[in-house]
Order: C-alpha cells, then sequence, then structure tokens
C-alpha cells in the first residue's frame, strides 16, 4: 500500500507504533519494522541517553528495517537530558522521530539539519497547523478515543480526521481506536495518510509487558477505561482499576483545591510496576477504548498481515461492490 506516510517513512505499510512507556522497546520495535510498518523506541522509558544508545543499538541488531524514536517534551521543573537525547538520536543514524507533549520547536533546527523526519503528536486541528507551520513533516491526530492524553477538546476521530484533512497539507495518520483492516481503510477515507496503534501493538507476542497486563485488557471491554487528571487539565484516558477508583474519589472530594501532589501515589513510578512486576494496581496507566475490539494476542507479523488482508478484502471486494455501475 503507497500513501504519503510509507513515501516519507520509507516503510511497507501506512501503520505507526506509537511511543509507549516501558513497552516501546527493541523486541517489540524491531517486530513492527520486519512486519512493515514504523516501530517507535519511547525514549524516556530509557533512564539516561547512553542507556538510549543502547537499546538503539539492540534494534538495529534485530531489525534492517526503518524504526525511529519517540521523544516526549514534558513540562517538568527538572527536565530529562533532551540535548543528550537528541545528540544520541542523531548520532545514532536514526531518521524518524515522533514528538509528543510541549512543542517541540525548540529542536527542530537540530532535528532538520540532521535530515531527521519529525510526525508531532496532535490532539486538535489548531495543534496540527501549528506543527505544520513550525516544520514537522507530519503529524499523527489523536482522537478522543485514545490511551495516554487526549487533550481538553474531546472530539472524536470521525469529526477529528475530516477536520484535519480539511486543513492540513502535509500528511497524518489516525491515532486512537485503531485496531484492524477496518480502522485503516476508515482512516485513508476520512483523509488520513495512515493509523498509530498504541494499545493494539501491547496486545502482541512480542511487547515486552508482564502477562498480567495482557490479560487485563483482554478481559476490558470499551466501557472499562477512565479518564482522570480532567481538573488539572492533563487529562489521562486509563484502564479502570482500584487506582483510577481512588484518583477519581479525590478529584471528586478536592475539587478545584485538587494538587498534582495529591494523587501522587497513583501516578508516581506506575509503569515498572505494571509493566514488568505485573502489579495491576500500581497505580493508572494508559489504555484506549480500542480495548473493546482486541481479543487476542497475536504474533506482530500475524497483526500486521490480518491488518493488511482485511483492508484489502475491504477495499477491493466489499466496498467496490456497492458500487453501482
Amino acid at each position: 500500500m503507497r500513501t504519503r506516510i510509507t513515501e516519507l517513512f520509507d516503510i511497507q505499510y501506512p501503520i505507526i507504533q506509537g511511543g509507549m512507556h516501558h513497552v516501546g522497546l527493541a523486541p517489540l520495535v524491531a517486530a513492527v519494522a520486519n512486519a512493515g510498518g514504523l516501530g517507535m523506541i519511547t525514549a524516556l522509558t530509557q533512564p539516561n541517553p547512553d542507556a538510549l544508545a543502547k537499546e538503539i543499538e539492540r534494534c538495529k541488531s534485530l531489525t534492517k528495517r526503518n524504526f525511529g524514536v519517540n521523544l516526549t517534551f514534558l513540562p517538568a521543573r527538572t527536565p530529562p537530558d533532551y540535548p543528550g537525547y537528541i545528540d544520541v538520536i542523531i548520532q545514532s543514524g536514526i531518521k524518524v522521530v515522533e514528538t509528543a507533549g510541549n512543542n517541540p520547536e525548540p529542536w527542530m533546527e537540530r532535528l532538520q539539519n540532521a535530515n531527521i523526519k519529525v510526525i508531532h503528536k496532535c490532539t486538535s486541528v489548531r495543534h496540527a497547523l501549528k506543527a505544520q507551520k513550525i516544520g514537522c513533516d507530519a503529524v499523527s491526530v489523536d482522537g478522543f478515543e485514545c490511551a495516554g492524553h487526549p487533550g481538553e477538546d474531546d472530539v472524536p476521530n470521525f469529526i477529528l480526521l475530516p477536520r484535519a484533512a480539511d486543513e492540513l497539507k502535509i500528511p497524518f495518520v489516525a491515532s486512537g481506536g485503531m485496531a484492524d483492516g477496518r480502522s485503516l481503510v476508515a482512516a485513508l477515507a476520512l483523509g488520513a495518510d495512515g493509523i498509530n496503534m498504541g494499545t493494539r501493538f501491547l496486545m502482541t507476542q512480542e511487547a515486552p509487558v508482564h502477562e498480567n497486563v495482557k490479560q487485563a485488557i483482554l478481559a476490558a471491554s470499551e466501557l472499562d477505561t477512565r479518564l482522570v487528571m480532567r481538573p488539572l487539565r492533563n487529562t489521562e484516558r486509563v484502564l479502570n482499576n482500584d487506582s483510577a477508583k481512588r484518583l477519581l474519589a479525590k478529584e471528586k472530594a478536592l475539587g478545584e483545591q485538587l494538587r498534582f501532589e495529591d494523587i501522587i501515589p497513583e501516578v508516581a513510578g506506575v509503569y515498572p510496576k505494571v509493566m514488568q512486576q505485573g502489579q495491576m494496581d500500581a497505580g493508572v496507566w494508559s489504555c484506549g477504548m480500542v480495548a473493546g475490539l482486541i481479543n487476542d494476542v497475536p504474533t506482530v507479523q500475524e497483526l500486521m498481515d490480518r491488518i493488511m488482508q482485511q483492508a484489502h478484502h475491504l477495499l477491493q471486494q466489499r466496498l467496490a461492490a456497492m458500487l453501482v455501475k
């Protein structure tokens, strides 16, 4: 399949594995690349730039195909060593970076001078237009359904994607609720040039997470996510668990007086405990509404083959058969 995204990133299929904390590691990233998509190493999962360099080299030992690095810019009092991470990305010969969080403009010149393509995650058309203005090569448009941070506008993809198509000149991919060939064809029909999947790729055999995580998502439906941290305007979609219930109870009790410090037990240092140790109630952790469409844990290759076969069937047979000649 050829789209502006496959051509921009030199990949076989217009399918990107988005950055996921303590999930976007070499085994999963390489498997996505080998299956024809674009895998993303999550930089901030690595404790320092040297560790990121080693993870990139580990991924290179597992695939000869193109892969990228996700780098999220956080509004932290003590920010990570972003110059060091970017040095490693450039020195390692990475050609695609997925940015997220704060505006990546301060870092764009260095990335562009290294001939690195930048795709920025956006939850609104206005943010996507800003990304286009500062020189991003593509954007990932994240609808309200997505895992993690859906923004504060609450616009689902059936509205957000065609709005983005109406406004943007650069290519974009659809993120949030993407699971299969139906998702891909629908995204293309709405104007996107491909899809970005997080939770669906987490639910593969190569995803380096505890079996408890995969079983929890298998047991979940589209009704089993919750939005937390809304009063802080840092909304996150997470799987419903005891920690989410405690956090929401604090939000209700404290109202406008809620501060980030009040919810540290539910959000700080959570991901290693959940993803590696399988402590399902150690805190809140991201999961998309797409959980309702996930019923198995295939290999990445099986998943990609299934997506493309279904997409081709829809495009060439089911939809084509509806045309009146």
